[in-house]
């Protein structure tokens, strides 16, 4: 897999992992463009990596990226290493996402990317997560990978602070943006 900067990623063989697809991953970071550089990237469920690294490649200061997966978070630290910075700041958190976040230290991120499993039942517990936790910044967004079937659904907890700000169709691949709810 290829990045920006036409630099090669390790990816996991077989279906494990679902990669973001290129087209996803390039309208994510337009989206975002202007916003990256020096920014605070939390990658939910990461797999291989491809969204942390080329958050780093494209100047983020500081990724932390949530795998479950021992294998992925194998290569997943190979592909960071391959591409960070000395002065960039890069952590891999290996576990399950909602554990790691209950025990992420008080921090805030510019940019959260969250793709699980499209069929998981995370979209809702790790949402209100991200809001009970504080761990947005307030210029901050998220954005939601999932299918174009099934958009996540909110609860009173997190709509409490996060709205949608944009929704974008790819295919069958969909994303959703939420940001802090302003009052």
């Amino acid at each position: 897999m290829r990045i920006y900067g036409g630099r090669l990623l390790k990816t996991m063989p077989g279906q494990d992992t679902r990669p973001t697809a290129a087209r996803v991953r390039e309208a994510v970071f337009n989206i975002w463009q202007g916003t990256i550089t020096g920014c605070r990237w939390l990658d939910l469920c990461a797999g291989s990596g491809a969204m942390s690294a080329e958050a780093l490649c494209r100047g983020a200061v500081r990724v932390v990226a949530i795998e479950r997966s021992p294998r992925a978070s194998a290569i997943l630290q190979e592909n960071l290493t391959k591409v960070a910075t000395s002065e960039q700041n890069w952590r891999i958190l290996r576990g399950d996402v909602l554990k790691r976040l209950e025990k992420l230290p008080p921090e805030q991120f510019d940019r959260i990317y969250f793709d699980p499993p499209y069929d998981s039942d995370l979209y809702l517990p790790v949402l209100e997560a991200i809001a009970h936790h504080q761990l947005l910044a307030p210029t901050g967004e998220i954005a939601v990978e999932h299918s174009t079937k099934s958009p996540p659904k909110t609860t009173a907890t997190a709509e409490a602070s996060l709205e949608i700000c944009r929704q974008k169709a790819y295919g069958s691949t969909a994303l959703t943006f939420y940001r802090p709810l302003t009052v």
